[in-house]
Order: C-alpha cells, then sequence, then structure tokens
C-alpha cells in the first residue's frame, strides 16, 4: 500500500461506534466493562511504588505469535481494527484504512500503523510481569480476549512509548473514560500493581465517563 490519507472523522459517531460497536465501519478492541466495574477494579488494585526495568527486554514477551494459518497477532489486529480490510496469502495487508482513536486521523498505509499494547510491555515489566514465566508473558503480549491491543498510528504509539496514564493520555481526550476502562481491566486481569500517581490519573480519567 502506498498511500497515506488522514482525513477527520466525528467525534461522536466514533465514541458511539467503538463503545457499543454499533457502526460496521468500525472496529475496536473488546468493549471493556462498564465505569462503575472499572472503578471496582481500579479499588481492588495493588498501589505501590513502581519496579525497574532492570532485566527487561521485549525479547522477553514472545510476539507476534501465529494467531490463524499465515496470520499472526499482528495481522489479526489489523484486520479486525481496520476498514474494508484486504489481505494476500501471507495474511499481509493489500487495502483498508484504519482510524487512529489516539490522535484522531484516517490513515491508509498499513505501514504507518502500529499494534499498541494499552499496557505497554515495559509497564507491566515494572508492575509484576518481571516475576512471570515466559508463557504467561507470551499471553499477556498478544492477548485479543481482552482491550489489550489496538491499530493506531505510529507516531501517537511512539509519543506514548512505555509511559502510563500519569505521564501520557491519548490526545484525542474523547476516549479518556474507555482508555482508562481498557486500562483497568487489563492491569485487572493480569493482576498487575498501580503506582500512586497512576491511580490517580485513571481515577479523574473515569470521572469523564
Amino acid at each position: 500500500m502506498r498511500r497515506l490519507l488522514i482525513t477527520s472523522l466525528t467525534l461522536a459517531a466514533l465514541v458511539t461506534a467503538w463503545i457499543t460497536g454499533a457502526s460496521p465501519a468500525l472496529a475496536y478492541p473488546p468493549t471493556p466493562p462498564s465505569a462503575s466495574t472499572a472503578q471496582t477494579q481500579l479499588n481492588s488494585l495493588t498501589v505501590k511504588t513502581e519496579g525497574s526495568t532492570t532485566g527487561y527486554s521485549r525479547d522477553l514477551f514472545p510476539h507476534w505469535i501465529t494467531q490463524s494459518g499465515t496470520c499472526d497477532t499482528r495481522d489479526q489486529v489489523l484486520k479486525r481494527d481496520g476498514t474494508n480490510v484486504t489481505v494476500d496469502s501471507q495474511c499481509e495487508p493489500t487495502g483498508g484504512r484504519w482510524y487512529s482513536v489516539y490522535d484522531s486521523v484516517w490513515v491508509t498505509d498499513d505501514s504507518s500503523i502500529d499494534i499498541d499494547h494499552i499496557v505497554p510491555l515495559a509497564e507491566a515489566w515494572k508492575s509484576g510481569a518481571n516475576s512471570w514465566t515466559t508463557s504467561r508473558r507470551q499471553q499477556f503480549a498478544n492477548d485479543l480476549t481482552i482491550a489489550q491491543l489496538i491499530a493506531v498510528t505510529a507516531s501517537s504509539n511512539r509519543s506514548k512509548g512505555d509511559r502510563d496514564p500519569s505521564v501520557w493520555k491519548p490526545p484525542n481526550t474523547s476516549v479518556h473514560c474507555i482508555y482508562a476502562r481498557e486500562w483497568i481491566w487489563v492491569k485487572y486481569t493480569y493482576g498487575l500493581s498501580l503506582q500512586s500517581a497512576e491511580k490517580t490519573a485513571l481515577q479523574q480519567m473515569l470521572g469523564t465517563c
């Protein structure tokens, strides 16, 4: 795919589609629990000083693994999160477009798309994944059953890096509610801890729901 196209989309329609899954033109990760459930989950998480990245390597979280046929996890997310996506025999996109909810842009070149881990791998490492088995870390890095993976622009993903919500939030403020619910869902599912500033930021984001 050679062409990159960036346009605008009505935010109200986007948010409705993302939360309800009602729009056939837009697909997103599994819908996270409600704000009230997210609040309960947030309250149950352990708050403690964040660990270090000593010993951390992305290679300790094997990805992308084969999901089906020739499609690996990245391919699956590109197909799920895109509109009118076509692929070749190796499951590589040959057409389609993707809406990046972080920065509110459409992209038609899949090479400009990154698959973001809602809770970054390094953040997970500092929050408890350093003690996991390789199998558990592989599951975390490729989990399609919860809202842990999403297709976004490479620029927004790299702006985020491995930072938690106390330091980085999506520039598109209209998705702060669902982003917080997703982040909490992932940490709750995997029993990861929070630092105090991170919890405060998530609490503020839940307040926008």
